[in-house]
Formats: structure tokens, sequence, C-alpha cells
């Protein structure tokens, strides 16, 4: 029974060092052809039909069988190429890959290079190189690290300060803290000039451009000006409003950049019943002989034709009116005209009746 028992163990210690070797070693009939650059490899070898057939867990373990032989060639390449130590002696072991071999498709073209800016194009020019500064500078005032701009920043801003420096050749008896603040007022209200004429500048290309007139911070906005001044701010970022903040009384749909309604178009795969259902109804309405009315439309249109013959009428009554005022009119100027000839006529004839009865001197 020992000797059984040794021979046993001795059995399965062998077959352990078989699956070992078997584990880093595979044959395979054809070659396989191999790709480092892309990481990639290409088995040309027939797999067997007869495990292939057919769904089951034995062509899941051959396939995952075939996947692991590959990959066991793949990774026992990698150890042939030439390797360094990354980040000196203690660091990671890595290979150098060669080349790629295939060219892989790309499903879009390559980006093209960003044409440079103004100021790039100057840079460049007069040999200015971008230097990064910090966010934090030393405070000397506050002894700790302060921002460099913006709120709490190194120095404190000098409109807050107790003490102001006279400038040279300045008035002496000019209030220099009254100074600073407008100063700093003026520089708040161009920099909001600024930012709302870029807004305007860069919807300007648009349908519908902003006007720069409107949004000058003059105060006094009537609720239009504001309004638009609103739409414009919001669909000035990437997703053109649809993540920002709403106001109270604000509609749920972003703003369009022309600021009119946007069309809706039903999608084309989608809900097939109420698709279904508009066709039917179409098709009813088309094979029905009797017309379709709309009370509204019909409703709308009394109205106007009512209002316009009223209009109509009102501007004929108008105009009798003034054509019966310009006879009466023309009736009395002939009437004074006439009175005065006769009154004429009278005159001479009663004159020579009386100078008839004078004497005449000698």
């Amino acid at each position: 029974m020992a000797a059984l028992r040794v021979e046993e163990v001795l059995a399965a210690a062998e077959e352990q060092e078989a699956e070992k070797r078997r584990s880093i070693t595979v044959e395979k009939e054809l070659e396989l052809e191999f790709d480092l650059g892309n990481l990639l490899a290409l088995d040309r070898n027939p797999p067997p039909a007869a495990g292939l057939r057919g769904a089951g867990p034995r062509r899941e373990a051959l396939l995952r069988a075939l996947a692991r032989d590959n990959t066991q060639l793949l990774v026992a390449r990698f150890w042939e190429l030439p390797a360094e130590r990354a980040g000196g002696a203690g660091g990671p072991l890595v290979a150098r890959l060669p080349e790629p071999a295939f060219r892989l498709p790309r499903e879009k073209p390559p980006p093209r290079p960003r044409p440079p800016t103004r100021w790039e194009q100057f840079a460049r020019l007069k040999g200015i190189r971008r230097r990064k500064r910090t966010s934090l500078v030393w405070d000397e005032q506050a002894k700790e690290w302060r921002r460099r701009w913006g709120y709490r920043r190194a120095g404190g801003d000098p409109a807050r300060a107790w003490l102001a420096e006279v400038p040279e050749g300045a008035d002496p008896e000019e209030d220099q803290f009254a100074r600073l603040r407008r100063e700093k007022r003026e520089r708040v209200a161009r920099n909001e000039l600024n930012r709302l004429r870029n807004l305007a500048r860069a919807h300007r290309a648009g349908a519908a451009a902003v006007p720069a007139a409107p949004l000058h911070p003059t105060g006094h906005q009537s609720r239009e000006e504001l309004g638009r001044v609103a739409r414009v701010a919001r669909v000035s970022t990437a997703s053109l409003g649809r993540f920002q903040p709403r106001l109270p009384k604000e509609s749920a749909e972003p703003p369009s950049r022309s600021g009119g309604r946007k069309r809706r178009f039903e999608p084309l795969l989608g809900n097939l019943a109420a698709e279904r259902s508009r066709q039917l109804e179409l098709l009813r309405d088309m094979s029905s002989k009797k017309p379709v009315l709309d009370i509204t439309r019909a409703v709308n249109k009394q109205l106007r034709q009512e209002e316009a013959e009223a209009a109509a009428a009102k501007g004929k009554k108008q105009s009798q009116r003034g054509k019966r005022g310009r006879r009466q009119q023309r009736a009395g100027r002939n009437s004074k005209k006439s009175g005065g000839r006769r009154q004429q006529q009278q005159r001479p004839a009663g004159g020579t009746a009386a100078g008839g009865g004078r004497r005449k001197k000698a």
C-alpha cells in the first residue's frame, strides 16, 4: 500500500510539472504573425470545427483556451525585445516596442492644427515665451500665502487700505481713497462692457445678432433688453444653456440662439403605434368626402372679415361726410360771391339818383 501511494504521489507531481510546462509552451502548426507595435497577433490556424458547433460550455472553454494560448505567445515575444529600467535601477522593467507594421484605419480624419491667434503670432514674432506663474504669492503684511488675484489676494484691496500714497504731481487736497474707489468702479464697468461686447461679437455672426448698444451697462435697461441679455448669457456655454440654472419664471427648455421657437421633429425610430395612428388619421381625412372643419380657424376668419367690413363702412361714411361738408362750403362761398356782386350792381344806380338831386356848380 505504501508503494502504491508513493507511485501515485510521483505521478501527480509529474502531471503538475507537465501542466506548468504546458502553461508556457504552446505549439502551433502555423506560426502566428505578430505586430508588436500594435500589440497584435494573427492566428491563421483553422480552429476545430467540431468544437465550435452549437453553443454551450464546451465551445466557451475551447475559445477561452485558444485566446489564452495566443496571448501566451504574444507575451513571450515581449521578453525578446530590448528592455530597460524606467526611473533608475529600482524602477520597473519596460520594453521598447518597434514601429507598427499594420496601418489601422481611423473613424475620422486627424484633426487639423489650430490656427494661431493674433497674440500667438505677435509673441512668436517678438520671441516672447509663455511663462506660467503660480497662483499663490507670499503676502508680507499678512505673513501668509495668498492668491495672486481675486478675493483676499496678496496685498489686499488698495481701496480698503488704511493708508493711501499720494502720487507725484497729484493735488494734495484730493481724497485719494475716493479716487481709488472711483478707479475701481471704472475698472469693473469697463470689464463688464468688454465682456458684453465679446458676447455680442460672438453672436454677431449668427442669424439674429444681438446689437452691442442695448448691452451697455447704462443701468436703465428695459425688460426686453434684460431678457435678451440673459438669453445671450445663457446660451454662451458649450452646452447652449442646457445645464445652466434657470430663473424662477424661466421656461425649462433652453432658449435658441435666434430667440425663436425651435421646430420639433418626430423621432425616426420610436413609438410605432403613435406613427401608425397618425398615418391612419391622415388617410381617413384624405378619403373622407366631408371636409374637415377647423372651428378656431373659421371663427378667426369670420371675425377678420367682419372687422374688415366694419372698417370699410366706417371709411365710406367718413368720405361721404367729407364730401357733404365740402359741398356746403362751396355753396356758402358761391352765395357770398353772388351777394357781393348784387351789392356792387345796386350801388351805382343809387349814386346816380342821389347825384341827380344835387346842384351843379356854375
